[in-house]
Order: structure tokens, then sequence, then C-alpha cells
């Protein structure tokens, strides 16, 4: 097992741990999560420096990576909900999000072995992402704007990634018929 794919197992299995530390009746228990879920931040920022930096980029990485950065995501705003900190249509919109385009990535990946990079739309969501859930943690005054700053991109993301699948998906269509 290389590196990059290495971080993304430790990701996976920082998601209990997560959820250990956010609801244990530790007198830190919510620094400790917070410092898990920046620490799953950092080891998926390292990962793909890595894969691209030493050449290491393979299929389970291509799977794994962003099927673990959902899942922590996921996780984190499911417990932020169950803790009452935000409404449970946040992390409905996220989740459905996060589905479509887990069953998106994984179609266009099984049909054509074709993978739809991340890009600065779905860089700046993952940012604000951190941010949001960070500063509705730590009740900061701007936290709720932040937060549907949040889930604003969320859904412009998605239908820009909607409308990548849909032009692959013509594309493939027309390779077809040409053929």
């Amino acid at each position: 097992m290389n590196i990059p794919n290495l971080l993304t197992m430790v990701r996976f299995l920082l998601i209990p741990v997560f959820v250990y530390f956010f609801f244990s009746e530790n007198q830190y228990g919510l620094e400790i999560a917070v410092s898990i879920f920046v620490l799953a931040g950092i080891t998926d920022t390292l990962d793909g420096y890595f894969a691209r930096r030493l050449n290491q980029i393979t299929r389970l990485g291509i799977v794994l990576d962003p099927l673990a950065d959902k899942i922590m995501l996921v996780t984190v705003l499911a417990s932020v909900t169950i803790s009452n900190n935000i409404p449970i249509w946040i992390i409905a919109v996220v989740a459905v999000k996060e589905l479509l385009m887990i069953v998106g990535a994984f179609t266009l990946y099984n049909d054509r072995d074709i993978v739809i990079p991340a890009n600065k739309f779905g860089k700046i969501t993952t940012i604000l992402s951190y941010m949001a859930i960070l500063a509705v943690l730590f009740e900061l005054p701007f936290n709720r704007a932040v937060l549907y700053s949040y889930i604003t991109m969320t859904i412009i993301t998605l239908f820009i990634y909607i409308n990548y699948f849909l032009s692959f998906k013509r594309q493939h269509q027309l390779d077809l018929i040409k053929k």
C-alpha cells in the first residue's frame, strides 16, 4: 500500500474516533473531535499531494479518497445535527448532494473509467464546509452566514458536477453512435 492510500485509510479510521470523542463525556471531547476532523482534512490534502508528487495515483485511491471525504463530512454534519447545532435540512441537502456525487462518479468510473477531478468549486465548497463546521462548533458570531454560504456553494457545486456528468454521458452516447 502506498502513502496516499495509507493516508486515505487513516481517514476512514478517524471517522469512528471522531464520533466517539464528539459524543463522549470527556472534558475535552469536543476539542479532540475537532482536532480529529482537522487532522482528516490535513490527511486529505497530504494524500492528494503525495499521489501527484510521487506519481502514486491508483485505482483504489481514485475510488476510496473521495469516499472517505464524503463519509467523514456527512458523519461530522450528522453529529453536529444530532447535537442540535444545525437544522436537519442542512444534513439532508449535503447528504443528497454527496450521494448523487458518489452514484455519478461510480457510474462514470464503471462505464468509461472516467474520474471527474475536483474543480475550484468543489475545493471552495470543501474549504467552506470546514469553516462552517468549525464556526458552528465554536459558536462564532458569523457561524450562520458561513453555514449558509457553504450550503449555497454545495448546491451550486452539485449543479456544476451534474452538468459535467451529463456532458460526459452525452459524449459517451455520441461515441457509441459513431462506432
